[in-house]
């Protein structure tokens, strides 16, 4: 099953899951090994995350929902 964990105040972290493009052509991820995709918009190298929110002062923490029982 594949895992994407919200990092606060920084990119998605996929593990598991292949990534695509809109034709279907897989994009090179090494098996096993987690992937930053971007999410500030402002990486040189989308969908994958450079670093580029510690510079650009991108903000968001949202967490989880409590589950309700």
């Amino acid at each position: 099953m594949a895992k994407i964990t919200v990092k606060a105040n920084g990119p998605y972290l996929v593990l598991g899951a292949e990534i695509v493009d809109e034709t279907g052509a897989p994009f090179p991820v090494e098996a096993g090994k987690a992937v930053a995709l971007c999410r500030c918009g402002a990486s040189q190298r989308k969908p994958f995350c450079d670093g580029s929110h510690a510079k650009t002062g991108f903000h968001a923490e949202e967490r989880a929902p409590a589950l309700k029982g």
